[in-house]
């Protein structure tokens, strides 16, 4: 029975995240990146306390943040505060169906970074995981024209590749965080939030915006950043097989395309599903022979 809950808090995650790029698109048309992360980091933190509340762990959130004050500052300004700015701003200049590929590859810089900052030791199938991922990369920022190296929108393609490190360096330092995974995650945003709504004064004017932007900013915030990750470590929590749930997340990227090909009719490029297709088999070829990290596995997103 527990086996059933995990699969389907699984699929019901995998599901949820294979919208999110639509969505940011779709948020994109009413908010500035720097305001959309400031509403939707709201609407998560709102959603997360609400969790807490009804897990009985919200009484402990005070005491979680004073035990280590510092740790937490430098993840919230990572995660969600850095990592987000960027990651929406990639998807401003960017087709969503080039930056959600792109971002899905912290997975492989996962590998190197933990290599370099844990000291683990990096296996044969990792080094082709590397080199059929960012080959995947280039495929998808040239569209195909890997020989002239030329990027219709560098800056673009720089933040997603960046988006990448900041994802992998929060999870990093995760692996020295042994608090309630809920409350942590609740600690970034309320941390981040005061710096990002900041920004966003600085930045810009807020201005009115319809119901349809609120909604969608919602969306992003509850089943991006929310409600999703609390589905998907219930999955992870609940299985014997670890890796059979994290597995699950190869398929949402694909997903991911035909929702973008059939809700905003965004062009897929035949570059852009070759280069997934590259970078899906590295992850696989990553996981061969061999057991996922548990720090890649609880954080699979996007």
């Amino acid at each position: 029975m527990n086996e059933r809950y995990a699969l389907g808090y699984g699929l019901a995650a995998v599901l949820l995240w294979s919208t999110v790029a639509t969505a940011f698109k779709i948020t994109l048309e009413y908010f500035t990146p720097i305001q959309m992360m400031v509403a939707a980091s709201l609407v998560s933190a709102l959603v997360l306390t609400a969790i807490a509340f009804y897990q009985g762990k919200l009484h402990l959130l005070g005491r979680t943040l004073m035990a280590r004050p510092l740790y937490y500052l430098l993840l919230g300004l990572i995660n969600p505060f850095a990592y987000y700015l960027v990651l929406f701003k990639a998807y401003d200049l960017l087709p969503a169906s080039q930056a959600q590929p792109l971002n899905y590859s912290w997975a492989i810089t996962l590998t190197l970074m933990a290599a370099l900052f844990l000291g683990q030791k990096i296996r044969k199938q990792d080094w082709i995981a590397c080199i059929l991922g960012y080959l995947g990369v280039v495929v998808i920022a040239t569209k195909g024209d890997i020989m002239a190296l030329q990027f219709d929108n560098p800056a673009g393609v720089a933040l997603a590749l960046l988006s990448t490190l900041l994802w992998a360096m929060y999870w990093i330092l995760n692996t020295k965080n042994q608090a309630d995974p809920v409350l942590g995650v609740l600690l970034g945003f309320l941390i981040s939030l005061p710096f990002s709504f900041g920004l966003s004064l600085y930045t810009g004017d807020w201005q009115p915006v319809p119901w349809q932007g609120w909604a969608a900013v919602s969306y992003v915030g509850l089943f991006e950043m929310g409600v999703t990750f609390v589905l998907w470590l219930n999955a992870l929590k609940l299985t014997r097989n670890t890796a059979r749930i994290s597995n699950l997340i190869f398929i949402s990227p694909f997903i991911s395309l035909m929702l973008l090909a059939t809700i905003i009719r965004e062009e897929i490029h035949v570059s852009t599903l070759a280069g997934l297709v590259l970078i899906v088999c590295g992850l696989l070829v990553q996981q061969w022979k061999g057991k996922k990290t548990e720090t890649a596995s609880s954080s699979c997103t996007e």
